[in-house]
């Protein structure tokens, strides 16, 4: 979004209220967000009652936003700066919240992002990069495949089209032949380096082609999984302003970088806006 479209957004509350509504209800058309029963009671203090439930609800009841007390300016400031990257301390000055608000808010948007993340259903092909992955962890001692205290992350990338990583407990054979059978469609081309546990990936409908690290070298042909550890190298440029991230809240800085690798050649700032006005995905509270 051009900075001059941005600014006309946040011009007043209102504006910036209005543009959050256009994502939270489809031609202003108003359900209940219990039953989607549409013939709701307006109340005197702005919110509406369900005639088939009963259950009262304002604009933004049962939406990802509504989960940290901000305004429509703020959410639109927060969002914006998220996007650009800026930590959550530098966000709280930016937009004269407390850092706790900030954190809050910004996690409420990789919450956000991981609920939108693509199903287990929706599967890659053609040409496929296979490749694990260690973060975290001390410095000291062994790096790599066997470090200590690190979190092993498996990804798969369609060339010339989306990654997917995850968090897994282990990387044995069972888990990322597994993985890829559920995730990559069959008769796809898979590329990875020479690790011994994808050798039994020949067996299970792919044509599997493999390039040799330990010898030095990195492509043959086609035969490279460069894309991946691009993505590797992105993702752990990012992480470091963090300045450590904990295990519990890992899988979200994790969706949030494949998120940002995956829309790197749009605009993100509208789907940002979408994702934290949708419902949070379990019955909305009673507000």
């Amino acid at each position: 979004m051009e900075l001059k479209a941005y600014e006309y957004l946040i011009r007043s509350e209102s504006a910036a209220r209005k543009y959050l509504l256009g994502f939270c209800w489809k031609n202003q058309q108003r359900f209940c967000p219990v039953c989607r029963q549409r013939k709701l009671y307006k109340l005197t203090d702005g919110r509406r009652r369900c005639s088939r439930c009963g259950y009262t609800f304002h604009d933004f009841s049962g939406r990802w936003l509504n989960l940290v007390n901000l305004s429509c300016d703020q959410w639109l400031r927060i969002i914006k700066l998220f996007e650009l990257e800026l930590s959550a301390r530098k966000i709280a000055q930016q937009v004269a919240v407390s850092y706790k608000v900030a954190h809050r808010a910004v996690m409420v948007i990789r919450a956000a992002i991981l609920a939108h993340a693509p199903d287990a259903e929706t599967l890659l092909g053609g040409e496929v990069e296979l490749d694990e992955s260690y973060f975290g962890g001390r410095r000291k001692g062994k790096r790599g495949r066997g470090a200590a205290g690190k979190v092993p992350v498996f990804g798969i990338l369609e060339r010339d089209g989306l990654v997917h990583v995850q968090v897994v407990p282990n990387v044995k054979a069972d888990t990322l032949v597994g993985m890829t059978v559920k995730k990559v469609r069959r008769g796809s081309i898979v590329y990875t380096d020479k690790f011994h546990v994808y050798d039994s990936l020949m067996f299970c409908g792919y044509r599997h082609l493999k390039v040799d690290h330990g010898n030095k070298v990195y492509a043959s042909g086609k035969v490279y999984i460069n894309g991946l550890e691009g993505f590797w190298s992105f993702s752990k440029e990012r992480l470091i302003k963090h300045h450590g991230v904990s295990r519990t809240w890992f899988p979200f800085y994790l969706k949030e970088l494949e998120f940002r690798y995956n829309h790197r050649r749009t605009d993100t700032f509208p789907v940002l806006c979408q994702y934290v006005c949708d419902f949070v995905p379990f019955v909305p509270n009673r507000d």
